[in-house]
């Protein structure tokens, strides 16, 4: 027999005779010794390779949109800010306004570098922050307890409610004198005329925001029997906290606000100081630097206090439109 005829006439080996559905079909049996050459059944990550792909692109799809909404709204709230600023420019330069007395707006912003860049600006606005807050948060400290105090327990408000209305209509810049006459022109006088202005905002609010509470809720509390300070923690507190944070917001403006107004009258630093020494060596510029830097100040404290109100009133559920 010829070589050619014998290998025409090879038995074909148990790999060879398996059909394509039996190589990917399990074995019930025992699994075959390993011969060293790679079966088919470990050459074939087919089933895998085209779920990989698609998850990036899902991924990158529901991102896209929640970044240009972002984007979008960050355009909306500063194009008002922006149209200003450009108003601002604009109005001197084409002789709208004089610009002697309102320079434009990359004056003033120049002016304002340079009192960065000399440290003229961060000591002024320290000392009025520490003035401020210092204040301020006396104010807080007294006022809101007080405020529940009296809101809680209404014979203390029948007594106290017609000397805190003697109070609440009297102007604290009009106590200045009084203030500086008592305490000196010191830092105490300052720091008492914020306290006064920054209190009756927070007091009236807070007696407002235990006296408004939904009825529905006290009424739900009581029939299930808690006792008076667990009604306080667990109802009367949690309520009253957005009320109660806009009189902390509105003392937050007012303190930055009499303190600017307490420097220009005895102060040797601070930004109302920077504004008032400005004014009168006639630097515009650098007055109007001055003016930016509260109003900048007093958006991110106001910021500031909204980030605390919502975290304090992360229970609330969001109202739907």
């Amino acid at each position: 027999m010829s070589i050619a005829s014998g290998s025409s006439t090879r038995r074909k080996t148990p790999e060879e005779l398996k059909t394509p559905e039996e190589f990917s079909a399990p074995t019930t049996g025992t699994p075959p010794a390993s011969t060293g050459t790679p079966s088919a059944s470990t050459e074939e990550p087919a089933a895998v390779l085209p779920i990989a792909p698609s998850r990036p692109r899902l991924h990158r799809a529901a991102v896209l949109p929640g970044i240009l909404r972002a984007a979008l709204t960050a355009v909306t709230k500063s194009a008002a800010i922006a149209a200003l600023l450009l108003a601002w420019e604009l109005a001197p330069r084409f002789g709208l306004v004089d610009r002697t007395f309102l320079p434009p707006f990359s004056e003033v912003a120049q002016a304002w570098w340079e009192l960065v860049a000399n440290g003229q600006l961060a000591d002024n606005a320290q000392a009025s922050l520490v003035r401020s807050f210092s204040g301020f948060g006396i104010a807080v400290a007294v006022s809101v307890p007080l405020g529940l105090l009296i809101g809680w327990y209404r014979p203390v408000a029948d007594l106290l409610n017609p000397l805190l209305q003697v109070f609440l209509n009297t102007a604290a810049l009009a106590l200045l004198p009084v203030f500086v006459l008592l305490l000196g022109i010191g830092e105490t006088s300052k720091i008492s005329i914020v306290v006064y202005a920054c209190a009756w905002p927070i007091l009236f609010n807070t007696i407002s925001a235990v006296r408004t509470v939904d009825p529905t809720l006290l009424r739900l509390a009581k029939s299930m029997d808690l006792s008076a300070p667990r009604l306080f923690q667990k109802v009367i507190l949690p309520a009253s906290v957005p009320t109660i944070f806009t009189g902390i917001r509105l003392a937050g403006a007012v303190s930055i606000v009499v303190l600017v107004a307490a420097e220009m009258i005895g102060a040797k630093a601070g930004l109302g100081y920077l504004i008032n020494a400005s004014q009168y060596n006639f630097a515009i510029p650098q007055m109007y630097a001055g003016i930016v830097t509260i109003s900048v100040i007093g958006v991110a404290f106001n910021q500031l206090l909204v980030a605390v109100e919502k975290r304090l009133s992360s229970w609330r559920v969001p109202a739907t439109s």
